[in-house]
């Protein structure tokens, strides 16, 4: 399992995109995607919401569990991804492309973000 360099990730297993405008994609890890197994329903916060990093933001449920989705970093939601709402098993097939779950204007700076290789090994621990 590899995670893309470019991208941080938190200890709740979400992703963050580098911004760009301002603007960060947020997604969550192929480790979370596999451990929760077959996603079948996906809630996202709507756009407009003020979202707090550590604090739930969402839901994913999956044939196995249902998982809170956290929020990574401090922030507006911008867009959320209508094809993974239509199509869950996006979170499964293409965590880091199309599994997107939505994008945030971000609000002062990001907390405490792990490197690729730190997440590696956090999830190795």
């Amino acid at each position: 399992m590899s995670n893309p360099q470019q991208l941080r990730y938190s200890k709740e297993h979400e992703w963050l995109s580098a911004a760009e405008d301002g603007v960060s994609t947020v997604g969550i890890t192929e480790h979370a995607a596999n451990a929760l197994g077959d996603v079948v329903y996906v809630e996202l916060p709507e756009v407009g919401k003020e979202i707090t990093a550590g604090e739930t933001c969402g839901e994913l449920e999956s044939t196995k569990s249902v998982s809170d989705l956290y929020a990574p970093v401090n922030g507006e939601i911008v867009e959320i991804n209508e094809d993974v709402v239509a199509d869950p098993s996006l979170v499964n097939s293409a965590p880091f492309e199309g599994g997107w779950l939505f994008k945030v204007k971000i609000s002062g700076e990001p907390g405490e973000l792990l490197s690729a290789d730190e997440y590696a090994a956090f999830i190795q621990s």
